[in-house]
Protein backbone atom coordinates (compact mmCIF):
# COMPACT_ATOMS: atom_id res chain seq x y z
CA UNK A 1 0.00 0.00 0.00
CA UNK A 2 1.20 3.12 -0.78
CA UNK A 3 1.41 6.53 1.55
CA UNK A 4 -1.20 8.11 -0.85
CA UNK A 5 -3.23 4.95 -0.24
CA UNK A 6 -2.62 5.54 3.88
CA UNK A 7 -3.63 9.31 3.83
CA UNK A 8 -6.15 9.95 6.18
CA UNK A 9 -7.83 12.90 4.50
CA UNK A 10 -10.76 11.08 3.07
CA UNK A 11 -11.78 9.76 6.84
CA UNK A 12 -11.46 12.92 7.79
CA UNK A 13 -13.00 14.75 5.13
CA UNK A 14 -16.09 12.31 5.63
CA UNK A 15 -15.93 12.49 9.54
CA UNK A 16 -16.41 16.30 9.85
CA UNK A 17 -18.76 16.66 6.56
CA UNK A 18 -21.61 17.09 8.90
CA UNK A 19 -20.53 20.21 9.78
CA UNK A 20 -21.46 21.80 6.27
CA UNK A 21 -24.51 19.58 6.84
CA UNK A 22 -25.99 21.05 9.42
CA UNK A 23 -24.90 24.71 8.07
CA UNK A 24 -26.89 24.40 5.20
CA UNK A 25 -29.98 22.97 7.89
CA UNK A 26 -29.83 25.97 10.08
CA UNK A 27 -29.44 28.48 6.93
CA UNK A 28 -33.19 26.88 5.87
CA UNK A 29 -34.69 26.32 8.89
CA UNK A 30 -33.69 29.99 9.24
CA UNK A 31 -34.88 31.17 6.20
CA UNK A 32 -31.95 32.82 5.61
CA UNK A 33 -32.42 32.24 1.55
CA UNK A 34 -36.16 33.63 1.14
CA UNK A 35 -35.39 36.73 3.69
CA UNK A 36 -32.20 37.96 1.25
CA UNK A 37 -33.96 37.26 -1.64
CA UNK A 38 -32.82 38.83 -5.18
CA UNK A 39 -31.74 41.74 -2.79
CA UNK A 40 -28.19 42.44 -1.46
CA UNK A 41 -28.35 42.51 2.35
CA UNK A 42 -25.74 43.55 5.47
CA UNK A 43 -25.19 40.78 7.68
CA UNK A 44 -26.88 43.43 10.59
CA UNK A 45 -29.71 43.83 8.63
CA UNK A 46 -30.35 40.01 8.05
CA UNK A 47 -29.33 39.49 11.58
CA UNK A 48 -32.60 42.33 12.26
CA UNK A 49 -34.50 40.61 10.31
CA UNK A 50 -34.45 37.26 11.77
CA UNK A 51 -34.58 39.01 15.19
CA UNK A 52 -30.75 36.94 15.74
CA UNK A 53 -27.20 37.85 17.42
CA UNK A 54 -25.36 39.86 14.92
CA UNK A 55 -22.07 37.26 15.47
CA UNK A 56 -23.79 34.43 15.21
CA UNK A 57 -25.32 35.41 11.94
CA UNK A 58 -22.67 36.87 10.51
CA UNK A 59 -21.26 33.83 11.16
CA UNK A 60 -23.57 31.70 9.45
CA UNK A 61 -23.68 33.95 6.21
CA UNK A 62 -19.68 33.59 5.96
CA UNK A 63 -19.72 29.97 6.23
CA UNK A 64 -22.78 29.64 3.54
CA UNK A 65 -20.65 31.68 1.36
CA UNK A 66 -17.86 29.13 2.25
CA UNK A 67 -20.04 26.99 0.53
CA UNK A 68 -20.97 28.80 -2.55
CA UNK A 69 -24.84 29.16 -1.41
CA UNK A 70 -24.58 32.86 -0.94
CA UNK A 71 -21.85 35.37 -2.38
CA UNK A 72 -20.05 38.07 -0.40
CA UNK A 73 -18.69 41.29 -1.13
CA UNK A 74 -17.55 43.92 1.73
CA UNK A 75 -20.36 42.96 3.91
CA UNK A 76 -23.00 42.54 1.74
CA UNK A 77 -24.63 39.02 0.81
CA UNK A 78 -26.45 38.18 -1.67
CA UNK A 79 -27.86 34.48 -2.90
CA UNK A 80 -26.36 32.77 -5.58
CA UNK A 81 -28.86 31.30 -8.65
CA UNK A 82 -28.86 27.75 -6.45
CA UNK A 83 -30.17 28.97 -3.26
CA UNK A 84 -32.11 31.45 -5.44
CA UNK A 85 -34.03 28.60 -7.56
CA UNK A 86 -34.15 26.07 -4.73
CA UNK A 87 -33.73 27.20 -1.15
CA UNK A 88 -35.80 30.32 -1.24
CA UNK A 89 -39.73 29.83 -0.35
CA UNK A 90 -40.76 32.34 -3.16
CA UNK A 91 -39.35 30.09 -5.99
CA UNK A 92 -41.63 27.15 -7.45
CA UNK A 93 -38.66 25.01 -7.15
CA UNK A 94 -37.91 25.54 -3.35
CA UNK A 95 -36.41 22.44 -1.60
CA UNK A 96 -36.61 23.31 1.78
CA UNK A 97 -39.03 20.93 3.12
CA UNK A 98 -36.72 17.90 2.12
CA UNK A 99 -33.83 19.69 3.61
CA UNK A 100 -35.86 20.30 6.87
CA UNK A 101 -36.76 16.18 6.44
CA UNK A 102 -33.64 15.38 6.52
CA UNK A 103 -32.70 17.37 9.39
CA UNK A 104 -35.38 15.87 11.31
CA UNK A 105 -33.39 12.58 10.60
CA UNK A 106 -30.03 13.97 11.94
CA UNK A 107 -31.15 12.60 15.60
CA UNK A 108 -31.54 9.08 15.19
CA UNK A 109 -28.42 8.56 12.64
CA UNK A 110 -26.80 9.99 15.41
CA UNK A 111 -27.68 6.54 17.36
CA UNK A 112 -27.32 4.30 14.26
CA UNK A 113 -24.76 1.70 16.20
CA UNK A 114 -27.57 1.48 18.62
CA UNK A 115 -29.82 0.07 15.91
CA UNK A 116 -27.61 -1.78 14.29
CA UNK A 117 -26.81 -3.18 17.69
CA UNK A 118 -30.42 -3.56 19.04
CA UNK A 119 -32.25 -3.85 14.95
CA UNK A 120 -34.91 -1.90 16.28
CA UNK A 121 -35.74 1.60 15.17
CA UNK A 122 -35.01 4.54 16.99
CA UNK A 123 -37.55 7.00 15.88
CA UNK A 124 -40.61 6.72 14.76
CA UNK A 125 -42.26 6.88 11.43
CA UNK A 126 -42.78 10.38 9.43
CA UNK A 127 -46.24 9.67 8.85
CA UNK A 128 -46.62 9.12 12.56
CA UNK A 129 -45.00 12.07 13.82
CA UNK A 130 -46.28 15.83 14.38
CA UNK A 131 -47.89 17.97 12.02
CA UNK A 132 -44.27 19.78 11.02
CA UNK A 133 -42.30 16.90 10.56
CA UNK A 134 -45.08 15.32 8.60
CA UNK A 135 -45.54 18.52 6.25
CA UNK A 136 -41.80 18.25 5.51
CA UNK A 137 -42.00 14.36 4.72
CA UNK A 138 -44.07 14.79 2.32
CA UNK A 139 -43.99 17.70 0.65
CA UNK A 140 -40.29 16.99 0.80
CA UNK A 141 -41.36 14.00 -1.29
CA UNK A 142 -43.17 16.34 -3.78
CA UNK A 143 -40.08 18.52 -4.01
CA UNK A 144 -37.88 15.10 -5.31
CA UNK A 145 -40.63 14.05 -7.22
CA UNK A 146 -41.23 17.34 -9.29
CA UNK A 147 -37.91 17.23 -10.28
CA UNK A 148 -37.42 13.52 -11.01
CA UNK A 149 -40.86 13.20 -12.77
CA UNK A 150 -40.71 14.74 -16.07
CA UNK A 151 -37.36 12.38 -16.09
CA UNK A 152 -39.02 9.42 -15.03
CA UNK A 153 -42.93 9.54 -16.91
CA UNK A 154 -41.61 9.89 -20.45
CA UNK A 155 -39.77 6.62 -20.17
CA UNK A 156 -43.09 4.57 -19.02
CA UNK A 157 -45.21 4.44 -21.75
CA UNK A 158 -49.19 4.35 -20.66
CA UNK A 159 -50.92 5.10 -24.08
CA UNK A 160 -54.07 3.26 -23.85
CA UNK A 161 -54.44 3.06 -20.35
CA UNK A 162 -57.58 4.62 -18.42
CA UNK A 163 -57.08 3.96 -14.56
CA UNK A 164 -53.94 4.68 -12.40
CA UNK A 165 -53.79 3.03 -8.72
CA UNK A 166 -50.97 5.42 -7.29
CA UNK A 167 -50.89 3.32 -3.89
CA UNK A 168 -49.15 5.15 -1.39
CA UNK A 169 -49.23 8.02 -3.34
CA UNK A 170 -48.62 11.05 -0.89
CA UNK A 171 -49.15 14.37 -2.31
CA UNK A 172 -50.51 12.67 -5.82
CA UNK A 173 -46.99 14.52 -7.35
CA UNK A 174 -46.37 11.03 -10.04
CA UNK A 175 -50.07 10.42 -10.26
CA UNK A 176 -50.55 14.49 -11.40
CA UNK A 177 -47.61 13.85 -14.18
CA UNK A 178 -48.64 10.69 -15.60
CA UNK A 179 -51.73 12.47 -15.88
CA UNK A 180 -50.59 15.45 -17.51
CA UNK A 181 -48.43 13.26 -19.87
CA UNK A 182 -51.72 11.23 -20.61
CA UNK A 183 -54.31 13.16 -21.65
CA UNK A 184 -57.04 10.10 -21.30
CA UNK A 185 -55.75 8.75 -17.81
CA UNK A 186 -57.53 9.49 -14.90
CA UNK A 187 -55.83 8.29 -11.13
CA UNK A 188 -56.97 7.34 -7.68
CA UNK A 189 -54.13 8.19 -4.91
CA UNK A 190 -54.56 5.85 -1.94
CA UNK A 191 -52.83 6.89 1.17
CA UNK A 192 -53.31 7.73 4.85
CA UNK A 193 -56.30 10.34 6.02
CA UNK A 194 -53.17 12.61 7.35
CA UNK A 195 -52.01 12.63 3.54
CA UNK A 196 -55.48 13.78 2.36
CA UNK A 197 -54.85 17.66 2.71
CA UNK A 198 -51.78 17.76 1.12
CA UNK A 199 -52.84 15.67 -1.75
CA UNK A 200 -55.93 18.08 -2.57
CA UNK A 201 -53.95 20.99 -2.38
CA UNK A 202 -51.67 19.76 -4.76
CA UNK A 203 -53.86 17.93 -7.04
CA UNK A 204 -56.40 21.28 -7.51
CA UNK A 205 -52.72 23.66 -7.64
CA UNK A 206 -52.68 21.33 -10.96
CA UNK A 207 -56.38 21.85 -11.54
CA UNK A 208 -56.63 17.98 -11.83
CA UNK A 209 -59.08 17.38 -9.34
CA UNK A 210 -62.07 16.11 -11.99
CA UNK A 211 -59.27 13.26 -13.00
CA UNK A 212 -57.24 12.79 -9.78
CA UNK A 213 -59.19 11.92 -6.60
CA UNK A 214 -58.49 10.73 -3.36
CA UNK A 215 -59.41 7.63 -1.07
CA UNK A 216 -57.83 6.70 2.63
CA UNK A 217 -56.57 3.95 2.90
CA UNK A 218 -54.28 2.13 5.14
CA UNK A 219 -52.73 -0.55 2.42
CA UNK A 220 -51.39 -2.85 5.08
CA UNK A 221 -54.75 -3.34 6.67
CA UNK A 222 -57.48 -2.74 4.19
CA UNK A 223 -58.31 -4.17 0.58
CA UNK A 224 -58.34 -1.91 -2.03
CA UNK A 225 -61.64 -1.35 -3.90
CA UNK A 226 -62.77 -0.96 -7.37
CA UNK A 227 -60.15 -1.82 -10.35
CA UNK A 228 -57.55 -0.59 -12.41
CA UNK A 229 -55.33 -0.93 -15.43
CA UNK A 230 -52.25 0.36 -14.15
CA UNK A 231 -50.73 0.31 -10.38
CA UNK A 232 -47.72 2.06 -9.39
CA UNK A 233 -46.05 1.14 -6.27
CA UNK A 234 -43.70 4.16 -5.70
CA UNK A 235 -41.08 4.43 -2.78
CA UNK A 236 -43.33 2.42 -0.43
CA UNK A 237 -41.84 -1.24 -0.31
CA UNK A 238 -38.83 -0.07 1.34
CA UNK A 239 -40.91 0.91 4.56
CA UNK A 240 -41.47 -2.71 4.79
CA UNK A 241 -40.19 -6.12 5.58
CA UNK A 242 -40.18 -8.77 3.02
CA UNK A 243 -43.73 -10.36 3.78
CA UNK A 244 -45.43 -6.93 3.74
CA UNK A 245 -44.06 -6.45 0.59
CA UNK A 246 -45.23 -9.34 -0.83
CA UNK A 247 -48.74 -8.74 0.69
CA UNK A 248 -48.83 -5.05 -0.84
CA UNK A 249 -47.52 -6.02 -3.74
CA UNK A 250 -50.72 -9.09 -4.25
CA UNK A 251 -53.24 -6.59 -3.08
CA UNK A 252 -52.17 -4.17 -5.98
CA UNK A 253 -51.96 -7.50 -8.68
CA UNK A 254 -55.60 -8.69 -7.39
CA UNK A 255 -56.92 -4.82 -8.10
CA UNK A 256 -55.85 -5.01 -11.94
CA UNK A 257 -57.50 -5.77 -14.59
CA UNK A 258 -56.34 -8.70 -17.23
CA UNK A 259 -53.55 -7.60 -18.99
CA UNK A 260 -52.82 -5.03 -16.31
CA UNK A 261 -49.75 -3.19 -15.61
CA UNK A 262 -47.66 -3.19 -12.22
CA UNK A 263 -45.14 -0.45 -11.58
CA UNK A 264 -42.68 -0.57 -8.78
CA UNK A 265 -40.52 2.83 -8.17
CA UNK A 266 -37.66 2.26 -5.28
CA UNK A 267 -33.99 2.43 -4.40
CA UNK A 268 -33.31 -0.84 -6.07
CA UNK A 269 -30.11 -2.48 -4.69
CA UNK A 270 -27.50 -5.01 -6.80
CA UNK A 271 -28.32 -8.26 -6.40
CA UNK A 272 -24.59 -8.38 -3.97
CA UNK A 273 -26.76 -6.10 -1.79
CA UNK A 274 -23.44 -3.76 -1.56
CA UNK A 275 -24.54 -0.96 -3.85
CA UNK A 276 -24.99 1.67 -5.09
CA UNK A 277 -24.44 3.47 -2.63
CA UNK A 278 -27.56 5.72 -2.32
CA UNK A 279 -29.48 2.83 -1.65
CA UNK A 280 -26.93 0.93 0.46
CA UNK A 281 -27.70 4.01 3.02
CA UNK A 282 -31.04 4.38 2.78
CA UNK A 283 -31.42 0.51 3.74
CA UNK A 284 -29.47 2.06 7.01
CA UNK A 285 -32.10 5.07 7.11
CA UNK A 286 -35.08 2.37 7.22
CA UNK A 287 -33.22 0.52 10.41
CA UNK A 288 -32.98 3.58 12.08
CA UNK A 289 -37.09 4.50 11.04
CA UNK A 290 -38.72 1.01 10.53
CA UNK A 291 -39.56 -2.16 11.95
CA UNK A 292 -38.09 -4.10 8.94
CA UNK A 293 -37.43 -1.83 6.00
CA UNK A 294 -35.12 -1.97 3.67
CA UNK A 295 -33.86 -1.52 0.44
CA UNK A 296 -34.24 -4.29 -1.52
CA UNK A 297 -32.04 -5.96 -4.89
CA UNK A 298 -34.01 -6.20 -8.38
CA UNK A 299 -34.08 -10.12 -7.67
CA UNK A 300 -35.99 -9.92 -5.05
CA UNK A 301 -38.57 -7.40 -5.96
CA UNK A 302 -38.45 -9.51 -9.54
CA UNK A 303 -38.99 -12.85 -7.40
CA UNK A 304 -42.14 -10.30 -5.64
CA UNK A 305 -43.50 -9.60 -8.70
CA UNK A 306 -43.48 -13.12 -10.05
CA UNK A 307 -44.66 -14.86 -6.80
CA UNK A 308 -47.94 -12.50 -7.35
CA UNK A 309 -48.52 -13.80 -10.69
CA UNK A 310 -47.35 -10.72 -12.88
CA UNK A 311 -44.77 -12.04 -16.12
CA UNK A 312 -42.40 -9.90 -18.42
CA UNK A 313 -40.96 -8.33 -15.99
CA UNK A 314 -38.38 -5.92 -17.21
CA UNK A 315 -35.91 -2.67 -15.58
CA UNK A 316 -37.20 0.24 -16.74
CA UNK A 317 -33.72 2.33 -16.83
CA UNK A 318 -33.58 6.77 -16.24
CA UNK A 319 -30.88 9.04 -14.82
CA UNK A 320 -32.08 9.46 -11.50
CA UNK A 321 -29.53 11.01 -8.89
CA UNK A 322 -30.76 8.67 -5.82
CA UNK A 323 -30.36 6.08 -8.46
CA UNK A 324 -33.97 4.74 -8.09
CA UNK A 325 -35.69 2.23 -11.02
CA UNK A 326 -38.24 0.69 -11.87
CA UNK A 327 -39.91 -3.05 -12.31
CA UNK A 328 -42.70 -3.36 -14.23
CA UNK A 329 -44.74 -6.24 -15.20
CA UNK A 330 -47.96 -7.45 -16.83
CA UNK A 331 -50.64 -10.10 -15.54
Amino acid sequence: MTAEELNPGKILQLSGSYWETCTLHAGVKLDVFTIIGNDHLRGEDVADKLNGDKRGVKTLLNALSAMDFLVKKENIYSNTKLSLTFLSKDSSQYMGHIVMHHRNLTDSWNRLDVAVQSGSAVRPRASHTDEEQRENFLMGMFNLAMNLAPVLVPKVDLSGRRHLLDLGGGPGTYAIHFCMNNPRLKATVYDLPTTRPFAEKTITKFNLQNRIDFKDMDYLEEEIKGTCDVAWLSHILHGEGPEECRKIIGKAVSALEPGGMILIHDFILNNNMDGPLFPALFSLNMLLGTPAGQSYSEKQISDMLSEAGVREIRRIFFESPNDSGILTGII
